[in-house]
């Protein structure tokens, strides 16, 4: 093989073939992918079904943390995840430009290969199309997903006094991606939060019943997010800033910068709407996951009688009502 993807690589013939066995396959690799088929077929529990779709264009493709391989699957877990589903089948289809470099593809498999044998999820499908150089930059990934929801969960409709939980530090992915794109030089462990979050669902499997909702605040982040359930609940949140884990590097970036990290993007934290009795016990479950050890509670849906909104009550006493995202800060942050 070429050093560099050329558009024979998309044709469908023999470089194709090389480009998938000697990358894609090589990490990928199990059974159901290797059959040469064009579609794999799987048996399932019976039960009830999550399925998924997103696409990943992030810019720069590698950051402290992840690249976009890893932020593929990650994202399309942490999708299944908040059907409460286990995730269990991926495909990918990539669409990489000519002149690409052929060992960042191998990285970024090779990304992709590992989060899958970390989560016992697999690859079993995929595409790979090349197009001139300048008709995309660098490469673009989408993956879908298929899970199996556990233990019958299903969302259910939020109450009055409702719990929040947030499973670790907020706005980790969107600053380490704003860090990398402005070149910013800082000390500091900066990086992004991309994980997957498969392990937190198998965790608190037995307490899902007490489980109202489950949201993952990527585009947007942590506000969009919580506004999203707003407007879907018709409920009221008084969200607390001195509750919301924010480490202080992030803080000081954001704030260097004029960027709320409210609105930065998350890739590896869920938001976890709970019954307000069994709150507490279910935030010591999530602590015990790996990752998850600044899990808190945020705050609760107990605006009574005022319009459905996000407001905050503010380090200093006062209040913020808390908007959706209008103006993306920072495309392509996924």
């Amino acid at each position: 093989m070429n050093d560099k993807v050329l558009l024979r690589y998309g044709d469908g013939g023999k470089h194709t073939n090389l480009l998938i066995r000697n990358i894609f396959y090589k990490h990928f690799h199990n059974d159901m992918l290797v059959n040469y088929h064009d579609a794999s077929v799987f048996d399932l529990d019976h039960g009830r079904l999550a399925f998924t779709t997103d696409s990943f264009v992030v810019k720069p493709l590698v950051f402290p943390g992840g690249d976009i391989g890893k932020l593929a699957v990650c994202g399309t877990i942490n999708d299944l995840v908040t059907a409460g589903a286990k995730p269990l089948y991926l495909s990918c289809g990539f669409i990489i430009e000519e002149g690409f470099d052929i060992k960042l593809i191998e990285k970024i498999a090779e990304s992709m290969g590992e989060m899958c044998r970390k989560t016992g999820v697999k690859i079993i499908t995929g595409d790979t199309k090349v197009v001139e150089k300048g008709a995309v930059d660098g490469v673009f990934i989408n993956t879908s997903g298929i899970g199996v929801v556990q233990a019958g969960y299903q969302p259910k409709t939020i109450q009055e006094g409702d719990q929040i939980i947030i499973t670790g530090g907020i706005a980790e992915h969107g600053t380490t991606i704003a860090v990398e794109r402005f070149k910013i030089k800082v000390e500091g462990n900066i990086k992004s939060d991309c994980s997957p979050l498969n392990h937190i669902i198998e965790r608190i499997q037995p307490k899902l019943e007490s489980i109202r909702l489950m949201k993952d605040p990527t585009r947007g982040g942590l506000a969009t997010a919580l506004n999203e359930i707003v407007e879907m609940s018709g409920k009221g949140i008084r969200l607390l800033e001195k509750a919301i884990p924010i480490s202080s590097e992030v803080k000081s970036i954001n704030e260097l910068l004029g960027l709320d990290p409210l609105y930065h993007a998350c890739e590896g934290r869920l938001i976890i709407i709970v019954e307000k009795q069994n709150a507490e016990e279910v935030l010591d479950e999530i602590r015990r996951c790996e990752g998850c050890e600044d899990a808190t509670i945020i705050g609760g849906f107990d605006l009574i009688g005022v319009h459905p909104r996000v407001v905050m009550e503010t380090y200093i006493g006062g209040r913020r009502i808390v908007s959706p995202l209008e103006a993306d800060m920072l495309p392509r942050i996924c």
